[in-house]
């Protein structure tokens, strides 16, 4: 276990910060990493695999990791400059958002993302149908600027490869000896409660279903070991038969009255590989496949 405890440079709804010791328990050896739903890095920042591919399907997120790993020291000195009491005004935030949603530049989207991220309104990311960015202006008294953390991820990603793809696409890329994370956005607990336009695309049911699915085929075809994230519910359960629960209690935020915060149930599936002996497929052997 790495003795200190790394957080992410980003806010994020659903960070796994607080679970990164459960995870680590489950995770199994392997040469790589894959989480098909990276999001801010907690459980990457947190485990020592030699090799990580980092997905997630939200390109403003891949874009800025991207540029943090090739021009560290840039970045970070360029995103600095926004954390000043004169950017920190609501009228300033919101006129840097709409440059933010006008701008197709990539290097100034990856520095205003980390500004909207820091001053936004509970470190939300979250999209119109239209793809613009519309969290609120957050009103800190003094937003954080998390140099170190960048550093920390920077330093990190020469171990990895970040792609901006569908997941099923990621799985595709897994290989024999690599082992696969997935946090997906989770099954709502209530019809009221299911956030899920993080970036423009919803992952409802149907995409619950599919990724259930692919980790079933992928760890007892492909004999790639799949461990998953999500809330405790029925239909969870009933979606990930078969594979070995480990149940978790996590303090996390869904009501806005804090009086009424109650832990919520999650819980971590793991696919284990099938290790009984499969028959050779003598069609591959033949190379006509």
């Amino acid at each position: 276990m790495m003795q200190k405890k790394n957080r992410a440079f980003l806010k994020w709804a659903g960070g796994k910060y607080s679970l990164v010791e459960h995870i680590n328990a489950r995770l199994p050896q392997a040469n790589k990493l894959i989480e098909p739903f990276v999001g801010a890095g907690s459980v990457f920042l947190n485990t020592s695999f030699k090799r990580y591919l980092l997905n997630d399907i939200n390109p403003d997120l891949i874009n800025l990791y991207n540029l943090l790993k090739a021009q560290p020291d840039a970045v970070i000195h360029d995103t600095q400059r926004f954390f000043t009491p004169e950017y920190n005004r609501e009228a300033m935030y919101y006129d840097l958002r709409e440059e933010f949603n006008q701008t197709s530049d990539p290097y100034y989207r990856a520095i205003l993302f980390v500004y909207l991220n820091r001053h936004g309104y509970n470190g939300l990311c979250r999209y119109s149908l239209g793809g613009r960015f519309n969290v609120p202006f957050g009103r800190y008294k003094k937003p954080y600027f998390p140099a170190e953390e960048m550093i920390v991820f920077a330093e990190k990603a020469q171990r990895a490869t970040f792609t901006c793809l569908p997941f099923e696409k990621v799985f595709s890329r897994a290989r024999k000896g690599n082992v696969i994370y997935c946090d997906p956005p989770y099954a709502p607990i209530s019809k009221t409660a299911a956030f899920t336009s993080y970036a423009a695309h919803s992952f409802g049911i149907d995409a619950q279903t599919r990724l259930a699915r692919l980790a079933v085929r992928t760890s007892a075809k492909r004999h790639i070991p799949v461990l998953i994230s999500n809330h405790d519910i029925p239909v969870i359960r009933e979606l990930y038969q078969g594979a070995d629960f480990t149940n978790l209690s996590v303090k996390r935020s869904i009501s806005q009255k804090g009086a009424t915060r109650k832990p919520v149930p999650e819980v971590l599936a793991y696919f284990a590989p099938r290790t009984s002996p499969v028959k050779p497929d003598l069609s591959v052997i033949a190379g006509n496949k």
